[in-house]
């Protein structure tokens, strides 16, 4: 299947669990696993009940210092024929309140089951979406 922009986006927000990559203030990358949800022209994660340190996570604090992130997701299989990835390039805040807060914990939930349950109440990840990149096989 040939995709278009919209495509990627569609592909990438019907999957379970994507990459966020962000910047430490040092300059590392640091890379963790989230959930995530996709309205319009914005992904949505959360910091949820999982067990966690602390919900000051460095991933909020590398974004309070420098917005630009990537998210990655990725399909693999022993078929290589099946494999395909995209990624989003944007721009992220950290909301702790608000109506983009609000948006998030609705879009997750609406996403994820367990979030019906138990809803995510940590602060959330808004990403502006901008550049979109994405590969599967040739057919």
């Amino acid at each position: 299947m040939n995709l278009d922009r919209d495509g990627a986006i569609g592909r990438a927000a019907a999957y379970p669990v994507a990459h966020l990559a962000t910047t430490r203030p040092s300059g590392a990358p640091h890379v963790v696993a989230i959930t995530f949800a996709i309205e319009a022209e914005r992904l949505y994660s959360m910091v949820d009940h999982k067990p966690k340190s602390t919900r000051r996570l460095q991933r909020l604090a590398n974004i309070e210092a420098n917005p630009h992130v990537s998210i990655l997701v990725d399909h693999y299989e022993d078929d290589w024929g099946r494999l395909w990835w995209v990624r989003i390039d944007g721009e992220a805040r950290v909301a702790s309140g608000g109506e983009a807060w609000e948006s998030a914990r609705r879009a997750l939930s609406a996403k994820y089951q367990q979030y019906l349950v138990r809803p995510p109440a940590g602060p959330a990840i808004v990403v502006e979406i901008g550049k979109v990149n994405w590969w599967e096989p040739a057919r």
